[in-house]
């Protein structure tokens, strides 16, 4: 699909560049382009190494196990037909709780565990189920509680307020999820997708299902190499550790009033919430994730540092990417073709509220993680990361998931080709993912 983007992005902008007379100004961006998405990446070394590494003291803390507890409960009743002692549901709890910790790249390997299990309890071979279905729906949903990838690319970009995305992107990433399950299960009573009706034929016997260490992920999803395995809970800390983790977490708080009293003086209520939840987010984040390690007995500093070295790979992996997707947007641009689809298409979105400038974030996004990220580079280049496009395309790409990428991995790790009600399910939640960010960030940031 990808690929397919690309040749007509270049092809379409030179073609449209001869007629406009625009040749020159197409071969002055394509190096600068390509230079851009090299120095995107080197800025994006040490944010993403660092948060990596947080990402990895919450997991030798044990969070993975604490969320999985509280979702159990949550797991038994959207999925219903799936046993309780099935590994099915620890790996699909384990995913979700990486997604929310928007660590996805952990939580793909829990995902490829899922799906293999789900497919052991399918029982028609080569057609999704209803549970995978739904599984995968609310994966593409991108459901996550910390948008932090999008928020490293913010303040790379130079953001002033980078973080400021953070609530839009949540609430729109949660109501994404409602909806896809909402839609998954209205979806799945409509006879035209029942599963007798899309049996395939010639469909050979079961073989012995795919695991997913034997699947080999694309290359523009990294995988940590301590992600597959879930930290177990650590031992309890000792009173005292317990006791000045309390004297901490309360001498926080006081600080935290005290700046939100000062705040308070010549602010409305919504400005002082606003800066709040832009301005004390990353800081709060980094505290607390440092004392829960700390509580813990996890060794911060040592954690911190090995699974921060992952940054590096992820940065040097998606530099061919960068550099393919921004070329391609750069000169789409340059040509002019971007401008005359704008115009068009700007006749209809405007009214709704939706700049037609986002368009391209809104279509890439579902596509391809990685041209996303070029596409949101580019625009806030062009744009500025702190005007209301850069962040309406912040908060698209923070509260939706890359989804034929999840469709075509997670299907084709258990060779499913029949997937019944699952593109519609997605499609419908991606777009409920736009809408949301739409409307969140005219309430938020207008």
């Amino acid at each position: 699909m990808l690929n397919g983007i690309f040749v007509v992005l270049v092809i379409g902008s030179i073609l449209v560049a001869a007629f406009t007379g625009r040749l020159a100004d197409v071969n002055r961006a394509w190096p600068d382009a390509s230079i851009e998405a090299v120095n995107l990446a080197i800025k994006l070394i040490g944010p993403m190494a660092l948060w990596l590494g947080f990402m990895g003291v919450l997991r030798e803390a044990g969070l993975l196990a604490s969320i999985a507890r509280i979702l159990r409960p949550v797991m038994r009743r959207l999925f219903p037909d799936v046993p309780e002692d099935s590994p099915a549901i620890g790996a699909m709890i384990l995913n979700i709780s990486a997604n929310i910790l928007g660590v996805g790249n952990a939580a793909t390997p829990f995902g490829l565990k899922a799906i293999s299990e789900l497919n052991k309890l399918n029982p028609y071979p080569g057609v999704a189920s209803n549970s995978m279905a739904l599984f995968v729906a609310i994966n593409t949903s991108g459901l996550a509680v910390l948008p932090l990838g999008v928020i490293t690319i913010r303040s790379a970009v130079g953001s002033k307020d980078p973080a400021a995305i953070f609530l839009p992107s949540v609430l729109a990433t949660m109501s994404s999820a409602v909806v896809a399950v909402v839609a998954c299960k209205l979806l799945q009573r409509l006879k035209f997708f029942a599963p007798e009706r899309v049996v395939l034929q010639d469909e050979p016997p079961p073989s012995a299902p795919v695991r997913p260490a034997d699947v080999a992920v694309p290359a523009d999803v990294a995988v940590p190499a301590a992600a597959a395995k879930a930290a177990e809970p650590h031992a309890p800390a000792s009173p005292l550790r317990r006791l000045l983790t309390l004297a901490v977490a309360v001498a926080l708080v006081a600080g935290l009033v005290r700046s939100f009293l000062t705040l308070r003086v010549g602010h409305t209520g919504f400005e002082v919430f606003r800066t709040a939840m832009s301005g004390w987010v990353l800081p709060i984040i980094m505290f607390s994730i440092v004392l829960f390690g700390f509580s813990r007995r996890v060794k911060v500093y040592e954690v911190l540092v090995t699974a921060g070295k992952e940054g590096f790979q992820v940065a040097v992996l998606i530099i061919p990417y960068l550099v393919a997707i921004m070329v391609a947007v750069g000169i789409f641009r340059a040509s002019g073709a971007m401008d005359a689809i704008v115009g068009v298409l700007g006749k209809f979105t405007a009214p709704l509220g939706f700049p037609p400038e986002a368009l391209p974030m809104a279509l890439i996004r579902p596509l391809s993680g990685t041209g996303a990220i070029g596409v949101l580079a580019e625009t806030m280049k062009t744009y500025g990361p702190d005007s209301f496009i850069g962040y309406l395309t912040s908060t698209i790409n923070g509260s939706m998931e890359t989804t034929f990428y999840v469709l075509a991995v997670y299907f084709g790790s258990v060779q499913v080709r029949a997937l019944r009600h699952t593109v519609a399910a997605c499609l419908i939640t991606d777009f409920s993912g736009i809408v949301m960010s739409t409307v969140l960030c005219h309430l938020y940031f207008r």
